[in-house]
């Protein structure tokens, strides 16, 4: 057995006893020691925390700045898509309807509208250099648009089918009635000059008579939605939602005749 020097025996039992008395010093003067330090403490830690608060906030409004416009972007987008989808739908059944009718058609774009509230009228994207000529019919696969007023060398002016100077010869598809149909700058149509005994009622359809020579038979004009008495009571009217939503049209086709 190995018998250690008495000097190391000596200074390991002072080292020894010197950890042990540090170990009992510290864990009675633990509780004072805080005690005295704790105000300190805790300024630290409240300084601490609010400081980490502030950085998490500018974190969290960069972020949320990051994502915001990351949103938009996509909404925008998401938007495109959607006007796009919308217009290629329109334009799929405006070509649908050129390919089955029998009639010579050029598609036509609405670039501008009247500012005015005493007319309803537009311009189109065609004019004479397409063949387009003042008197032409405007059309859409719903039904009659209106009439060519004016035209130049790359762009017409149309009246649509609401606007007051604007009048159409019809008959009521059912049975056959006769009237004239002009616009109201409102969202209906009016038919008059019936007899007291017209044969008409709501939810009948009016159609171009073909009687004149500006409007092809058979163009439909709207739906009946009301029918009234004049004030001499000798004639009848009829109140007429037309086929063609007039202020949200944005395509039309022109009859070349």
């Amino acid at each position: 057995m190995l018998k250690l020097p008495r000097k190391t025996l000596i200074n390991f039992t002072v080292i020894l006893s010197a950890v042990l008395f540090l170990s009992y010093s510290l864990i009675h003067l633990k509780n004072p020691v805080q005690k005295t330090f704790k105000p300190q403490l805790s300024l630290v830690s409240l300084l601490k925390r609010e400081i980490g608060g502030l950085i998490f906030y500018h974190r969290n409004m960069v972020e949320n700045e990051r994502l915001r416009g990351a949103a938009e972007a996509l909404r925008s987008r998401l938007f495109d898509s959607r006007e796009i989808f919308l217009e290629n739908n329109r334009l799929k059944s405006m070509l649908g309807f050129k390919q089955r009718s029998p009639l010579r058609l050029v598609p036509a774009r609405i670039i501008a509208r009247s500012p005015d509230s005493w007319s309803s009228s537009a311009t189109i994207d065609k004019g004479k250099n397409n063949g387009i000529k003042r008197g032409m019919v405007l059309i859409s696969p719903q039904g009659l648009v209106g009439r060519v007023a004016e035209a130049s060398d790359n762009t017409s002016k149309i009246l649509l089918v609401n606007d007051p100077s604007l009048g159409v010869s019809a008959i009521v598809q059912r049975s056959r009635q006769e009237g004239l149909v002009n616009g109201t700058l409102g969202s209906n149509l009016i038919m008059r000059y019936l007899p007291k005994d017209a044969d008409i009622a709501v939810g009948d359809l009016v159609v171009t008579s073909g009687l004149s020579q500006i409007y092809p038979k058979g163009l439909l004009v709207g739906k009946v939605i009301n029918v009234g008495s004049d004030l001499s009571g000798l004639n009848r009217y009829a109140v007429i939602k037309p086929a063609v939503n007039c202020s949200a049209i944005e395509e039309a086709l022109v009859i070349i005749p």
